[in-house]
């Protein structure tokens, strides 16, 4: 990896991704688009400083080129040619959380140019050597989703469940990218890996998309009654953010024909537990609330990383309670005053 893009690169996995670049010496340049004027006008400004405060560190010049993917695959061509990039990770994805991939698949849908025009660009550039991307645990069939059962790779469109097979329009949207990427380098002989993420939390999460930022930054507002969306039983493996993106850059130097992995944890967790976790790392406790009639997701689900443990030496190394606690403190110096109030 002489010359990177990391396409999302000021979003959470991106920004930690590109941390982690640039402490190798990595030169990186981040394409990415402004956030959409409906969501909170604060969240693009955040995003930036961080990006500018991770570059910072590092002595780094700022290389951002603002984009938007689902339109510009000329322009993306030209950035890549003229940057000589070698190395892109596909990370700009159209996601909001469990309620958007259960009631705005529509919207999840846009996925699709962003991702192909990506691809094209790539090909058109001609100098990109290798592509890794962010897939996702909801190209599993829903029925998979069971306690003690581990999710493999072979799992994908294996139930014969038609369009269930999957989880709603966002799990067939990766599919197909995972796909395209295995004929690219059949094809144009183009290095591709694909990882397949689950539950990701960590530091550099501002918006409360997923389970623990929602938890952790309602748990630092002191909220009371303390609402938890679902009935609390529903279990999750969660994978620390630098876990994940140790197995991005794997992925990179070791996968090179499109195989797909799974990076997760085959620990599972009830959202119950990770709750109570939350507050007493916090040294609060108010009243719980479940709220049934909000979505949960699929009630158990964890993977099967045997395939991630040979191919690419990795497992997870930070637990959740040390993980917890690690996101926790970013959230207090981020989004909160010292008093532990927004």
């Amino acid at each position: 990896m002489e010359k990177v893009l990391v396409t999302g690169g000021t979003g959470f996995i991106g920004s930690n991704l590109v941390d982690k670049l640039l402490s190798m010496k990595v030169p990186v340049t981040v394409a990415d688009q402004v956030i959409a004027p409906n969501t909170d006008s604060s969240l693009w400004k955040k995003r930036l400083d961080r990006y500018y405060r991770i570059c910072k560190s590092y002595s780094a010049e700022p290389k951002l080129e603002i984009i938007d993917l689902s339109v510009e695959r000329e322009r993306l061509s030209r950035i890549l040619h003229s940057n000589e990039i070698d190395t892109i990770f596909m990370l700009s994805a159209v996601f909001g959380g469990r309620e958007f991939v259960d009631k705005q698949q529509v919207d999840c849908s846009y996925g699709f140019a962003i991702d192909q025009n990506t691809i094209r660009a790539c090909l058109n550039s001609g100098t990109v050597e290798r592509i890794v991307y962010s897939s996702s645990a909801c190209v599993y069939p829903p029925s998979k989703n069971v306690p003690n059962y581990l999710i493999k790779e072979d799992d994908v469109l294996s139930t014969g469940e038609g369009f269930n097979s999957s989880d709603n329009l966002y799990g067939f949207q990766k599919i197909t990218t995972e796909l395209t990427l295995q004929k690219l380098s059949e094809e144009y002989g183009i290095k591709t890996g694909s990882c397949r993420f689950l539950t990701v939390y960590g530091p550099g999460e501002y918006p409360s998309t997923h389970a623990i930022s929602t938890l952790c930054n309602r748990a630092l507002k002191h909220e009371d009654p303390f609402l938890v969306w679902g009935t609390g039983q529903a279990e999750r493996g969660f994978t620390y953010v630098t876990d994940i993106v140790e197995g991005m850059i794997l992925t990179a130097q070791k996968i090179t024909d499109g195989t797909a992995v799974n990076l997760g944890t085959d620990k599972r967790y009830r959202i119950k537990d990770v709750t109570e976790m939350i507050l007493k790392i916090i040294g609060y406790s108010p009243k719980i609330v479940y709220d049934k009639n909000k979505p949960e997701g699929p009630f158990s689900r964890a993977l099967d990383i045997s395939l991630a443990k040979r191919l690419l030496n990795w497992q997870p190394k930070v637990d959740l309670n040390e993980g917890l606690r690690r996101t926790i403190q970013w959230m207090q110096q981020e989004l909160f005053t010292s008093s532990g109030r927004k």
